[in-house]
């Protein structure tokens, strides 16, 4: 069969990349021209729209993913507005006979997909989805009485027990682009960037967004962290992630390809403390899947406990005690270590997302949905799945959940993790100089010492905001009244 001379119209979404991106090989497998479309809509999305953090983010992924579709023949044409409006005035300008997209999974969004592919469909046109987001669909990872897992153990050994997923798709060589091009609207005029006042400062150092960033991340991983990963992925004073979750949420890379890479690299330098930190990383790829089977299966998961019991759960206004949490300012170094990391890369180890939240919740009694509102403006990789997913852990109220009674005790935990206190010092340098021995709890130390740091406890640090033990005994006593109900 000939190939259509009308162009297939590729709508790029949380896939800014060329390869192992199923929508595009598919597009250039049909051997028409091909318009490359990304389309700003948060219409349906609520309060879910992209926070500052993502949309600085979406700036550099969108310039690298321009940059690139260039070098292979066609641009990427920037189009603001309605989904399906747009789509169709792409169609009408085009000649568009094929309009071909990858996946997602948040509940508006697959509304929204739904209604455009009916649409389409109507027309006559060639309207195909794919996965290029996930490992396995969420239909394709289920029970043996086929429904939805809702403990990750045994999610993770159903994973593993199909193998290893498709091998990843290469990127387009060439491709044609159509004779009359719609005009695009210019990135620069999204203002995705901040300007008054500029905080992407700290961003810019730690990050390059876009699809060479991405491989170079995960390339610098599998060439050395990996084998040691097992055993320093909870250290957030040291490099012992992969840092990989913000290209993986706008899909500068793919789950696929990180998959086969650590894979790879693992048989190519077998041992044991390579295959241990291998086989860690790869259950943590699979989290992220199981978060997203979770959102498919439960849609109001950002914004409703799993256990319906905890929406009876007496949780507490403390405007005071979030707005300090928020600008690291608790007197617990460990929690207002996390946070000023957070403000000031995107990001936050996540050893220390789970310290900090069970802060917020538990020793404060403030709604978990406070601290995912609040990671989902924050973070670079504010993904609505694992955001939903990990604080309804942390709570207690999810699938999967840590019991609510496991309160962390921000002193212990800081002491077992930043033994030396590396990330306590380098986030919170007013009390770099107290020792190991009180760092993590600087109201213990005594005024001298205090002193001789040049520590001045409510002046150049904050006392503690709440006392630990009481806190829990509160946070204990709550769950309490939830029990008897």
């Amino acid at each position: 069969m000939p190939a259509s001379s009308a162009p297939t119209l590729v709508w790029f979404r949380r896939d800014l990349r060329l390869f192992d991106n199923p929508a595009l090989a598919a597009a250039a497998d049909r051997g028409a021209p091909v318009l490359a479309l990304y389309i700003l809509d948060d219409a349906d999305a609520g309060d879910w729209k992209p926070g500052g953090a993502s949309r600085w983010w979406l700036h550099g992924s969108l310039k690298a993913l321009g940059e690139a579709l260039s070098k292979i023949g066609t641009p990427l044409i920037l189009r603001r507005g309605e989904a399906a409006e747009v789509v169709d005035a792409m169609i009408e300008e085009s000649g568009a006979d094929a309009v071909y997209w990858n996946r997602r999974y948040e509940p508006w969004a697959r509304e929204r997909d739904s209604r455009i592919k009916d649409a389409l469909k109507k027309r006559d046109l060639d309207v195909r989805s794919f996965n290029g987001g996930l490992l396995y669909e969420p239909w394709e990872v289920t029970t043996k009485q086929d429904t939805p897992f809702k403990v990750f153990s045994p999610f993770w050994r159903e994973i593993q027990s199909k193998g290893d997923p498709a091998d990843p798709l290469p990127a387009p060589e060439a491709l044609a682009a159509p004779e009359a091009i719609p005009t695009s609207e210019a990135l620069e005029d999204w203002s995705l960037l901040p300007s008054k006042p500029d905080w992407a400062g700290g961003l810019r150092d730690a990050w390059t967004p876009g699809e060479a960033g991405a491989v170079a991340r995960l390339e610098d991983f599998l060439d050395g962290t990996v084998a040691d990963y097992k055993a320093h992925r909870n250290l957030p004073g040291l490099a012992g992630t992969s840092g990989l979750s913000p290209h993986l949420h706008f899909g500068e890379i793919s789950p696929r390809r990180i998959w086969h890479a650590a894979r790879a690299a693992s048989e190519a330098r077998s041992n044991e403390a390579m295959d241990r930190g291998t086989s860690t990383f790869l259950s943590e790829v699979a989290w992220r899947e199981f978060s997203y089977n979770l959102l498919f299966n439960n849609p109001t998961l950002p914004e409703t406990s799993l256990r319906q019991e905890f929406e009876d759960f007496p949780w507490r206004e403390d405007p005071d005690g979030l707005a300090a949490w928020r600008r690291g300012r608790t007197g617990y170094p460990i929690v207002d270590a996390g946070m000023r990391e957070l403000w000031h890369t995107g990001w936050m180890h996540n050893r220390v997302r789970m310290i900090v939240a069970s802060f917020l919740i538990k020793d404060l009694l403030v709604h978990w949905r406070e601290g995912e509102a609040w990671f989902w403006d924050t973070l670079v990789d504010a993904d609505l799945a694992n955001n939903a997913a990990s604080w309804q852990w942390v709570a207690g109220c999810g699938a999967d959940a840590a019991p609510y009674f496991r309160i962390f005790n921000p002193v212990l935990q800081g002491e077992k993790f930043d033994g030396d206190a590396a990330y306590v010092r380098r986030w919170v340098p007013e009390i770099a100089d107290l020792p190991d021995s009180v760092i993590h709890k600087p109201w213990e130390a005594k005024p001298d010492v205090l002193r001789k740091a040049g520590v001045t406890l409510g002046k150049t640090y904050p006392h503690p905001i709440v006392d630990h033990a009481v806190a829990r005994k509160r946070a204990l006593e709550a769950l309490e009244t939830i029990k008897k109900g």
